[in-house]
C-alpha cells in the first residue's frame, strides 16, 4: 500500500525541496484596492476597482531527522537558499547588469498547484538536538508571495482527493496528549503513539505553541 502523497515546492531553477511531513493548514490571503469619492448626504461612496494586490500562502512546515540521525539543516538549508539573490534570474534592459533576484517556487501538493510565488518571510525554529548537539527537528514558518498574475489563483483543484497525511499540532493552552488523541482518533488511549511519535518522556509537561507530528490515522489503525 502507498504512503501518502507528500507535498514539495519546485524552484524556477528546476531544484525539488520535499517536505518530510504535509502541512496541518495552508492560510491564504489576498487583498484587492477599491476607492471612491466623497460623496455629500451618503453613508458611502460607490467603490471603484483601482487594483488587486499579490496573494500570499502560509504555511509551518515540519522537518524531522531523528530516524536517521543526519542534520535536519540538510532540509531547511534549502529553504534559506530560497532567500539568496540569483544573479542570473534579474530581469534588466542592461545586458550588462548583474542585477539579480531570489527564485520564484511553486507549492505542490497532490493535484494542487499553486501560483508562482517568491518566499516572503522564513521563519526556522530548531526544537530537537541530539547528545552532541546536531539539530535533528525544525519547524519552517513559510510565506509565500504570488509574483505574477498568471491566471492561477489561489491552487488548482483545491478538492481533489489525497490520502490523509502525517500532520502537524500546534498545542493550544491546557490541552493534553489524551485530549489530543480523543479529537484526531476519536480514542485517548492513543496518546502513547503521538507520544512516542514525538519522543515525549513526560505527557503532563506539554507547552502551548509546540508542534506535535500526529501518525495518520491508517498507521494507527495498523498499530
Amino acid at each position: 500500500m502507498s504512503g501518502p502523497t507528500k507535498a514539495y515546492l519546485l524552484t524556477e531553477t528546476g531544484d525539488r525541496i520535499d517536505c518530510l511531513f504535509n502541512p496541518a493548514q495552508l492560510e491564504i490571503n489576498k487583498v484587492n484596492t477599491w476607492s471612491g469619492p466623497a460623496v455629500a448626504g451618503k453613508d458611502a461612496p460607490k467603490l471603484v476597482f483601482k487594483q488587486g494586490q499579490s496573494g500570499t500562502l502560509a504555511m509551518t512546515l515540519m522537518f524531522d531527522t531523528t530516524d536517521t540521525g543526519q542534520p535536519v539543516t540538510t532540509y531547511t538549508t534549502k529553504l534559506l537558499d530560497l532567500m539568496k539573490v540569483d544573479a542570473d534570474l534579474g530581469e534588466s534592459v542592461d545586458p550588462n547588469s548583474k542585477t539579480g533576484r531570489p527564485p520564484w517556487v511553486r507549492f505542490h501538493w497532490g493535484l494542487m498547484v499553486s501560483f508562482k510565488a517568491v518566499l516572503k518571510s522564513l521563519k526556522v525554529t530548531f526544537t530537537y538536538f541530539s547528545a552532541d548537539g546536531t539539530p535533528l527537528r525544525a519547524s519552517a514558518t513559510v510565506t509565500l508571495e504570488q509574483f505574477s498574475d498568471e491566471g492561477q489563483w489561489p491552487l488548482q483543484n483545491p478538492t481533489s482527493g489525497t490520502p490523509h497525511p502525517h500532520t502537524v499540532h500546534q498545542v493550544r493552552v491546557g490541552e493534553t496528549l489524551d485530549r489530543i488523541a480523543t479529537h484526531r482518533y476519536g480514542d485517548p488511549t492513543r496518546w502513547r503513539v503521538i507520544a512516542e511519535a514525538n519522543h515525549i518522556l513526560d505527557p503532563l509537561r506539554l507547552e502551548p505553541g509546540m508542534l506535535l507530528l500526529i501518525p495518520d490515522q491508517a498507521e494507527v489503525a495498523r498499530g
